[in-house]
């Protein structure tokens, strides 16, 4: 088995090479922990949240979407607690000068079982008392850059749901249960960033707020805790590298009853793909007292008047990409052709659901022939009509075969020299690498069919 810190190295230098991460601003020497995603990269990134959107708002009628501002009046985090509460302990090691978040630090030593005085998880040197630290970004708005023009970058997704609860609520005459979701940008001052796209500075969430009675909190919150398990494994997660883990009472948040993170086995270790919190009606509360406007909930029915409590699912766009790649990413030694002249060293494929691949079809001329170059023009222009779909004639077709299976393409079509006498193309299956013949009057339907659409 091939050292996971390996796998990592791997996974950083495809995504570069195939377009999937830049980081950012790179031809100035890069920024900490921001990256920028290129053109494959934004695809896998655009079918995760159209995947949970599907799943979250449009499958189902008891959640609406919204897509709050990013900047938000400063009393919104003064009464989530965010000015007061946002922050980690922060710890230094004495020796190699490294910096780390004490929770994180507490964790491995709890994973590795090792008692007595935390040390350096690096050189096992002494680290300083933890001091706290304000994970929000501030900036000004407006000309004057004084106090009271002081504002933040939102650090969640979640307040601009909790601000606009009674907006939603009246616009679409929903009842409870119900919920709001989102998907947009958050920025968090992190301590310890890195592992590629796991911890950033700017960051996007993918958020849904279900509104529900205080005695139904239990029941909902194991609902979600499910689905939303469920969805990463449905989507190509193993299942044995995907697990729940509870908070205990020392780690809940401060607005928090209950909390347990779905985790994934990445090279790094387990670690947190996304939370589901029972945030009590804690946010509704707070706001209430500090706007002063009346956020209760009266029930059409009983008339009974409450403030709703709220089950949170709370999933990072990308943490997901960064796992949904790993996960796909297999090697195959000496590759995968039967014919002895083609066998290679290493093959590498992408198994990424086809949901979720970026390219969902790739057309290719058998030779760079013109009679087979303009037929191959015919079908992309058919094919891109309906999915996301490259065109490549560059090299061997063995050589095109690699480079589709190496960025995930489920399906490739290949134009021969018999299409020009049966009007047929060869479809070949990524996983399998079967070849089916298909006309390529039936070729969008039958794609369609492959496709589940």
């Amino acid at each position: 088995m091939e050292p996971k810190n390996n796998l990592m190295e791997k996974i950083t230098s495809l995504a570069k090479r195939r377009g999937f991460l830049f980081q950012s601003s790179e031809i100035y020497g890069g920024i900490n922990a921001c990256y920028d995603y290129g053109p494959l990269g934004v695809e896998l990134k655009n079918n995760i949240k159209r995947a949970w959107w599907d799943t979250m708002v449009s499958c189902r009628s008891d959640i609406e979407g919204i897509d709050a501002s990013i900047l938000m009046h400063p009393k919104v985090w003064e009464a989530s607690g965010h000015i007061d509460n946002f922050t980690d302990p922060l710890v230094d090691c004495k020796k190699c000068k490294r910096r780390f978040k004490e929770g994180d630090v507490l964790e491995e030593a709890r994973e590795k079982d090792i008692k007595g005085i935390l040390r350096c998880p690096v050189c096992g040197g002494e680290l300083t008392k933890a001091r706290q630290f304000n994970l929000m970004f501030k900036t000004h708005m407006g000309p004057v850059e004084d106090k009271a023009s002081e504002i933040f970058l939102r650090p969640e997704t979640a307040q601009g749901i909790y601000v606009n609860f009674r907006n939603v609520l009246d616009s679409t005459g929903q009842h409870i249960p119900f919920g709001i979701a989102q998907i947009g940008k958050a920025f968090r001052n992190e301590i310890t960033p890195g592992n590629l796209t796991f911890r950033l500075r700017e960051f996007e969430q993918m958020e849904m707020q279900y509104f529900v009675k205080p005695k139904e909190a239990t029941k909902y919150f194991d609902e979600w805790l499910k689905k939303r398990k469920e969805w990463y494994i449905d989507l190509g997660l193993n299942r044995s590298k995907v697990r729940i883990r509870e908070h205990k009472e020392g780690e809940l948040a401060h607005y928090a009853k209950k909390a347990v993170d779905i985790q994934f086995e990445f090279p790094f270790g387990f670690a947190e793909l996304e939370g589901i919190h029972n945030r009590s009606d804690y946010d509704l509360k707070q706001h209430e007292k500090f706007s002063g406007k009346d956020l209760d909930y009266v029930d059409p029915v009983t008339h009974e008047k409450y403030l709703p409590w709220i089950v949170e699912t709370s999933g990072g766009v990308d943490r997901a990409a960064l796992a949904f790649l790993i996960d796909a990413y297999t090697e195959v030694e000496g590759g995968r052709s039967e014919k002895k002249q083609t066998v290679h060293e290493k093959e590498v494929v992408l198994k990424l659901d086809k949901q979720l691949a970026p390219v969902k079809v790739a057309v290719l001329p058998l030779l760079r022939k013109p009679e087979l170059k303009k037929v191959a023009m015919e079908v992309f222009e058919q094919v891109k009509g309906e999915f996301k779909a490259q065109y490549d004639e560059t090299g061997s077709i063995g050589k095109r075969y690699r480079r589709q299976d190496e960025i995930g393409t489920p399906y490739c079509v290949t134009i021969d020299f018999e299409t020009l006498e049966d009007k047929a193309v060869t479809v070949r299956d990524r996983d399998t690498m079967k070849q089916e013949r298909v006309e390529i009057k039936n070729l969008v339907e039958y794609l369609k069919v492959k496709f589940g659409c």
